[in-house]
């Protein structure tokens, strides 16, 4: 049995930083991160690292340098037939060499073997990969007419998969660099902020559900940890139910809007999950600029007041919390997401003496 009390007020980061040095980027992973690292998206030494276009290399009908999703070129269903062939070889065995075939490549990610590297030097307990969301990718993606990949069920099937292989590469990387090292795999969905408004009427929740659902459970088979990541309000049934462990949000200006969904949290906390309170503004410079230590602490601690009010344990809630940025800090200047990566190191040392 995995023994998760060690993720206790630990602190995680979101995804990008602002840096266009690897070596400087990863420096800053290390001196806050060699407890929990992660491999940083870092779109400054090469735009691939987009987090839309870094998880499409080998994906069918994806091209670089075309802006939609190809269906029509001669080769797309004898290379759809073998995607597939791969996927059930791949869920079948997840140490076959097919994956490397869906790896992701250092023209699509300049950190990911630096960030082995620190695994195999500190021996972490955990360690932090992610993906971008299915939600948000497929209706990011559209085909040649304009339309949304997620209304297309081939090509959303797709991009489920691939991001499954994706997700199951990375552990599999992480598990060879170190056993005993626990991956985490954070679910990027900024897109589900979205969900039930307009831009999405005639998606389903149940829909979405199903989504986050294959992609977690693909996840945790593997043996790794599955996380949401949303930096906007959103309905927090969604994820919850799907199964995912770990919730992330951003706890500096939307906290309150996670004790909308009391009952929800209040069971999936019973049930071991976790809240990843991004604490630490990466989306408001202005905040980020004025933040410190006791901004920092006042709102974490209101943050967890919002569901102790709703009668929530305090205990219940703390032990099982984690640190983060609100979100990525790859808009910031690189002075002020060294700063958002020190306060997030900073507050969760603070807190696990408090605690």
């Amino acid at each position: 049995m995995r023994d998760l009390s060690k993720l206790k007020l630990n602190c995680l980061a979101i995804g990008s930083l602002p840096h266009n040095n690897l070596n400087k980027a990863m420096a800053l992973v290390e001196n806050c991160f060699s407890q929990t690292p992660f491999w940083p998206q870092l779109v400054k030494v090469n735009k691939n690292e987009d987090m839309i276009i870094q998880f499409l290399e080998k994906m069918p009908s994806f091209f670089i340098g075309k802006d939609y999703l190809d269906t029509e070129y001669d080769e797309f269903f004898e290379d759809l037939e073998q995607f597939f062939m791969d996927y059930e070889e791949v869920m079948s065995d997840f140490n076959s060499e097919v994956l490397d075939k869906y790896a992701v490549s250092e023209n699509f990610s300049s950190s990911f073997p630096e960030f082995i590297k620190l695994i195999k030097k500190y021996k972490p307990d955990f360690a932090k990969g992610q993906i971008v969301g299915p939600f948000t990718l497929s209706t990011t993606l559209v085909d040649k007419e304009g339309k949304c990949a997620f209304y297309d069920e081939t090509l959303r099937e797709i991009i489920v998969k691939t991001l499954i292989l994706k997700a199951l590469w990375q552990i599999r990387e992480i598990k060879a660099a170190n056993p005993d090292t626990i991956p985490i795999i954070f679910i990027d969905e900024p897109s589900i902020s979205q969900l039930g408004t307009s831009a999405f009427v005639t998606i389903s929740q149940d829909e979405v559900r199903d989504l986050f659902r294959e992609v977690s459970e693909s996840i945790k088979t593997a043996g790794a940890l599955s996380a949401i990541h949303c930096c906007g309000k959103c309905d927090w049934s969604v994820p919850i139910s799907a199964g995912v462990d770990i919730i992330n949000l951003d706890a500096y200006s939307f906290a309150q809007n996670l004790s909308l969904f009391k009952d929800d949290v209040n069971n999936f906390l019973k049930k071991g999950g976790r809240i990843a309170w991004g604490v630490v503004p990466t989306l408001d410079k202005d905040a980020l600029e004025a933040a410190d230590m006791t901004v920092m602490i006042e709102k974490f601690n209101d943050a967890v007041k919002y569901l102790t009010d709703k009668g929530l344990d305090e205990k219940l809630v703390i032990d099982n919390s984690i640190i983060t940025p609100s979100c990525g800090a790859g808009s910031l200047s690189e002075e002020l997401a060294e700063k958002a990566m020190n306060l997030t190191k900073d507050l969760s040392e603070n807190l696990k003496k408090r605690y």
